[in-house]
């Protein structure tokens, strides 16, 4: 039996719920790591795992063995990276998930030169605005905006992202351009809801240092990045939004930022990744690349604002 094998299976199997999904996180047969465990279980004299034609979750040994394995294996992967080759070219699956207009707007586009320069990396990418469970969907590291909502993460800041409020020319020639927070009596906004929370999001603005929201008419709700800049195109009312989502549109002239004069909060975007994968150097270098790509001039840099009158 290869143990560590043997207990890099047993570890996915218990975050991912599942023979299937973990076989798949490993690209492994799924009839390779059954036999895996079996052989695991019999060399202990345990059952590590209770099978039911729905779930799979450990034994009360299964999961103290878990977390003896999960420190194990954390400890291998550090020694390696010191004494092998893997500290200066790091190798294996790297399952990563980000916002869809990060990841389009600028993850991708530069993404050739991280892969160019960790060759021995197979990425595997997701994009899409929902949360996602990093722990049983199999993500070694997720980009978020916002606030990070899961303390039991580990949260590495890789921007405060600068917002502006903007809106379709059509919009505003029928409704008039607002220079003040008084102007927005006259105007409706598009509300960004999210899918797991319901959270509602309008307009926000630091007045004096106090962060105010005015309650605006709502012209319609999505949950969608895409949907809801694409509504804002459309003419349906104001939207706020990190700059650089809306960068192209505004230097087309497609939309048109307003109230630039107002101060409105910083977005933080963030890395999130599991406690015991923090020693990956896969993950390192990968977050590492991304503070550096977030730092760069005019990536997350909202330029000085052209007052429209």
């Amino acid at each position: 039996m290869d143990k560590f094998n043997a207990m890099r299976a047993f570890t996915r199997i218990v975050e991912l719920g599942g023979f299937a999904r973990a076989a798949d996180s490993l690209h492994m047969p799924r009839a390779s790591v059954t036999i895996l465990i079996k052989q695991l279980e019999a060399q202990l004299g345990v059952q590590l795992l209770m099978r039911t034609t729905r779930q799979v979750t450990p034994t009360l040994d299964g999961q103290a063995y878990y977390h003896r394995c999960v420190n194990v294996l954390n400890e291998l992967e550090a020694a390696e990276s010191v004494f092998s080759s893997v500290a200066k070219d790091p190798e294996g699956v790297l399952r990563i998930d980000m916002p869809s207009g990060i990841g389009r707007l600028i993850i991708m586009p530069l993404l050739p030169e991280f892969t160019e320069r960790y060759p021995r990396l197979d990425m595997e990418v997701g994009m899409n605005d929902r949360p996602v469970d990093l722990i049983r969907e199999g993500y070694d590291c997720v980009i978020r905006g916002g606030q990070p909502l899961d303390h039991s993460l580990v949260a590495r800041p890789l921007a405060q992202m600068r917002q502006v409020v903007c809106a379709s020319p059509g919009y505003l020639q029928r409704r008039g351009t607002p220079h003040s927070l008084a102007d927005l009596q006259h105007h409706q906004i598009i509300e960004y809801f999210s899918s797991t929370t319901n959270k509602r999001y309008g307009l926000e603005f630091v007045i004096d240092g106090q962060t105010e929201a005015p309650d605006l008419p709502k012209a319609l709700a999505t949950n969608s990045a895409d949907g809801y800049l694409a509504a804002c195109s459309a003419g349906y009312g104001l939207v706020q939004t990190p700059y650089y989502h809306v960068a192209e549109l505004l230097r087309r002239g497609e939309l048109i930022e307003v109230l630039g004069d107002l101060g409105q909060p910083l977005l933080p975007l963030t890395a999130l990744y599991p406690a015991h994968r923090q020693t990956s150097r896969r993950v390192r270098v990968f977050v590492d690349w991304v503070v550096d790509v977030c730092s760069r001039p005019g990536v997350m840099d909202k330029p000085v604002m052209h007052r429209v009158s």
